[in-house]
C-alpha cells in the first residue's frame, strides 16, 4: 500500500478549488460536479503528489456537520524558502496562521536548521510550509525533516 492523495472536505467548492490552484499551481486530473456532490483531483507539477477536494450538499449521504480540521491534521508542503514564500503569499492576501507577517514569531527553525510556518486554507485546515536549505530545491521531496 502507498498513499495516493489527500482528500479534503470543503464548504465552498469553487472558493477552495481556486485557492489550491493558485497556491500550488496544480494540474487538474479529474473531477465531477453534480447536485449532491463535487470533487476535483489535482496533481502537483513538481512533486507529483495528489490532492482531492470534496464537497457534499446538505442531505447527501456523505454530508456531515463541518468542523475545521476534522479528520485532517495538516498538509506538508516543501518550499525553497519559507521566508520568501511567506512574502509571496502576503501579496495574495494569505498570512501565517499565528502572527502578523511583520513578526518573525511565525517561522520556527528546527534543530536541523529547517524553517517551518503554517497557513490556513479557506476552511481552516492547516498547511505546513517547510524548507530544506541543505538540499537542491528541484530534487525529490526528502523523506525526512
Amino acid at each position: 500500500m502507498w498513499i495516493s492523495y489527500f482528500g479534503i472536505r470543503v464548504t465552498n467548492f469553487e472558493r477552495s478549488k481556486d485557492f489550491y490552484m493558485k497556491l500550488f499551481d496544480l494540474v487538474e486530473l479529474a473531477g465531477y460536479s453534480g447536485d449532491e456532490s463535487k470533487y476535483v483531483l489535482f496533481k502537483d507539477r513538481k512533486s507529483g503528489e495528489r490532492l482531492e477536494l470534496n464537497w457534499y450538499a446538505e442531505g447527501s449521504a456523505y454530508a456531515t456537520p463541518y468542523l475545521p480540521g476534522e479528520g485532517l491534521d495538516h498538509i506538508g508542503v516543501r518550499v525553497e524558502s519559507v521566508d520568501e514564500t511567506l512574502k509571496q503569499l502576503a501579496a495574495l492576501g494569505i498570512h501565517p496562521s499565528t502572527k502578523e507577517l511583520s513578526s518573525n514569531d511565525n517561522v520556527w527553525t528546527t534543530s536541523s536548521g529547517h524553517h517551518v510556518a503554517y497557513i490556513k486554507d479557506p476552511d481552516g485546515n492547516f498547511i505546513e510550509l517547510y524548507d530544506h536549505p541543505e538540499e537542491p530545491p528541484n530534487g525529490p521531496v526528502p523523506d525526512h525533516y
